[in-house]
C-alpha cells in the first residue's frame, strides 16, 4: 500500500462527522471479530484434529520429540499441527486486542442512548 493512498484515506476518514467514524469503527471491528472466530474454530479443529490422531498434544510432541520410527506423514502432520498451533495463538491475540475496541465501542453506544 503506498503511504499517499493511505493518509488521502485517513483523511477521509476522518473527515467524517465523529459518529459516523464510531459506527465505521464499530461495524468494521465486529465484521472482523466474526471473521477472527471463524479462523479460531478452523485453527482449533485442526489442532484437535492431530492431538486425537496422534493422542499427544503439540506441547508434549514438541517436548518428548517424534518417534523414531514416525513416516513421512507424521513428519508432514507436525509441521501442520505446528502451522495450526501457531495460527491459533495469533488469531487469539488478534481477537483480544480487537475485544477491546469493541468494548469501547458498546461505551460509545451506551453514552449514544444515554443521550450524551
Amino acid at each position: 500500500m503506498k503511504k499517499d493512498s493511505k493518509t488521502q484515506r485517513e483523511k477521509v476518514f476522518l473527515s467524517l462527522p465523529r459518529e459516523e467514524r464510531e459506527t465505521i469503527i464499530s461495524h468494521g471491528t465486529a465484521i472482523r471479530l466474526s471473521n477472527l472466530k471463524k479462523q479460531l474454530f478452523l485453527a482449533e479443529s485442526k489442532v484437535r484434529h492431530y492431538e486425537e490422531k496422534y493422542k499427544v498434544t503439540i506441547v508434549q510432541m514438541d517436548a518428548e520429540g517424534l518417534p523414531d520410527n514416525a513416516d513421512c506423514e507424521m513428519h508432514e502432520d507436525y509441521i501442520m499441527w505446528h502451522h495450526w498451533a501457531d495460527v491459533s495463538d495469533k488469531v487469539k491475540k488478534d481477537i483480544a486486542s480487537l475485544d477491546k475496541i469493541a468494548q469501547q465501542g458498546l461505551f460509545w453506544r451506551e453514552l449514544s442512548y444515554a443521550g450524551h
